[in-house]
């Protein structure tokens, strides 16, 4: 039986292996950090991780979760509800909801998981959701399992979303819900949260913010995109990590309105069917809160490397798309380019990522890169000499600026 099916999936792989699209995982033989262990070719500097804030190897997230560990155990062996929450779990919450400025907490397995248990829940067939193009691929996947009427608006532009929040009124949606990205992941680009919170007040929407590349860092104080925005209280819900910036390790949340929380309680099927997040690692993120939330060190130091960084590519002729975020997507275009650009990098030990179709629009394909508040000066002017070089190598192979 599994013959036919073994040729098919053979023949897809084929065909995404020959359109140069094949995701080759590369394997890492050290802890993560600004500089890692590939197998087979040796320490890299890495410009590739979500490690904002230099947090995944700090010593004292470390000792956290060694003693989160050695007091609470390894895991819980069950679901929240059942007798899985610990009152490191609670406090890791309200911690969340304290800084995030929001009314409760609840912890989820992934952000991934967060989005999916998240519009089932609060929408039905009466209502609307309205989705900016570039979402998410968790926020895509979970308004797809709820019922309501969907409505996409193109990416961060405000006229286009205010005609698809009137056409939910004209078809009659009892509520509607706005979402999208605080940061959208590929190209670096911040939401217009003042905007769409003016426009959700102005037609009686609520809104939805997916901060998994903003929480931490992102603001005055760290609190992500709401905060940079000035939207501090205008926003209903916030999902987010604690696999990037704040510790780098595993672990969701949705903070938002308290009642929407405890119906997410009650009803969110990713929380009521998962095992609760293991306590080291929530142990770890509470001191990656507390590191975020008490220093602008590491805040600042991670926006001067970001300007830093971009200025150096910008010198060396590379087209970027605009911004402050530290995603710097470095385009050229080309699939293949792109792929034999990043090969090329690790040769000269820099780790950075091709990425294309289908994760970008087709004739979009970029080098993303990723800075680092662990990264040094001496390691971004590495980064720099090297992508010059290999930018010479290369250059007759096609366009790079």
């Amino acid at each position: 039986m599994y013959g036919d099916f073994q040729r098919h999936l053979r023949d897809e792989l084929a065909a995404i292996e020959q359109a140069g699209l094949t995701k080759h995982e590369r394997e890492l033989a050290t802890p993560q950090g600004a500089h890692v262990g590939v197998a087979n070719d040796g320490e890299v500097l890495n410009l590739c991780a979500n490690n904002y804030l230099g947090l995944a190897q700090h010593p004292e997230v470390q000792a956290a979760a060694r003693q989160g560990l050695d007091e609470w155990g390894y895991g819980l062996a069950s679901v929240r509800f059942i007798c899985g929450t610990q009152t490191l779990h609670k406090t890791l919450e309200a911690r969340l909801s304290e800084f995030l400025g929001t009314e409760d907490t609840i912890l989820y397995p992934s952000c991934f998981d967060a989005n999916g248990g998240l519009f089932e829940t609060l929408l039905g067939p009466e209502d609307a959701v309205i989705s900016d193009e570039l979402n998410h691929a968790s926020i895509i996947d979970g308004v797809r399992l709820c019922k309501a009427s969907r409505y996409r608006y193109r990416n961060s532009d405000m006229a286009d979303l205010e005609a698809q929040l009137q056409a939910a009124d004209a078809a009659g949606a009892r509520f509607k819900l706005i979402t999208t990205d605080g940061v959208f992941s590929m190209d670096g680009y911040i939401a217009k949260l003042d905007e769409i919170c003016d426009l959700a007040e102005r037609y009686g929407a609520l809104v939805h913010v997916d901060d998994c590349h903003a929480t931490g860092f992102l603001g005055e104080g760290g609190r992500g995109s709401h905060e940079y925005r000035g939207c501090l209280g205008r926003v209903d819900i916030l999902t987010g990590t604690l696999g990037k910036a704040l510790g780098g390790a595993s672990g969701g949340y949705t903070s938002a309105r308290r009642e929407i929380v405890e119906l997410l309680r009650q009803r969110s099927r990713p929380y009521l069917f998962s095992n609760t997040v293991a306590p080291p690692v929530v142990a770890g993120a509470l001191k990656a809160l507390e590191l975020a939330g008490e220093s602008r060190e590491l805040r600042d130091r991670l926006r001067d490397n970001t300007a830093y960084f971009r200025r150096g590519l910008e010198g060396l002729g590379f087209e970027l798309l605009p911004g402050e975020h530290p995603i710097v997507p470095v385009m050229l275009h080309d699939a293949a380019l792109a792929a034999r650009f990043a090969d090329e990098m690790l040769k000269e030990g820099i780790y950075v990522i091709a990425f294309s179709y289908p994760v970008v629009p087709k004739g979009r394909a970029r080098i993303r890169t990723q800075v680092s508040a662990a990264l040094t000066r001496e390691d971004l002017d590495a980064a720099l000499a090297a992508f010059g070089r290999v930018k010479t190598r290369l250059e007759d192979a096609a366009p790079m600026a």
